[in-house]
């Protein structure tokens, strides 16, 4: 490996988002699985997530793109707006987005101007660290 890229790879891995998962993780990744079963059943795109802040589940998100007819009613999104309305306040600094799948770059950029902290995706606990816009 060069140099130049281990030396990313090391300051990546220092990263204080780059933690490995813990338990409570894969609980909300459950719950996130849980979202996405129940876009299933209604014949929805099979997303589910997930915003949680301060160890408890503030928002749930199926996909209802197609329940909806609404394009932009991906999961994370749908999290995120549930959060919002729940807490009554559009800043959500501190929050952990989980979400079954790698939040797409809209989806992504809705998290940052809501101040997410960081997200989770996959089966894996992929840690993406904080949302960019």
């Amino acid at each position: 490996m060069r140099p130049r890229r281990r030396a990313v790879l090391a300051a990546l891995a220092c990263a204080p988002w780059a933690a490995s998962a813990q338990p409570a993780d894969r609980a909300f990744y459950e719950s996130a699985e849980a979202q996405r079963k129940l876009a299933l059943s209604w014949g929805d795109q099979p997303y589910g997530a997930v915003l949680v802040l301060d160890g408890k589940i503030v928002g749930e998100g199926p996909s209802r793109v197609v329940k909806n007819g609404d394009f932009t009613a991906h999961a994370e999104r749908e999290a995120i707006q549930d959060a919002q309305k729940r807490l009554g306040r559009s800043d959500l600094g501190g929050a952990i987005l989980y979400s079954t799948s790698r939040p797409c770059s809209a989806c992504e950029t809705a998290a940052a101007r809501a101040r997410v902290s960081r997200m989770i995706h996959g089966p894996a606990l992929t840690d993406a660290g904080p949302p960019k816009s």
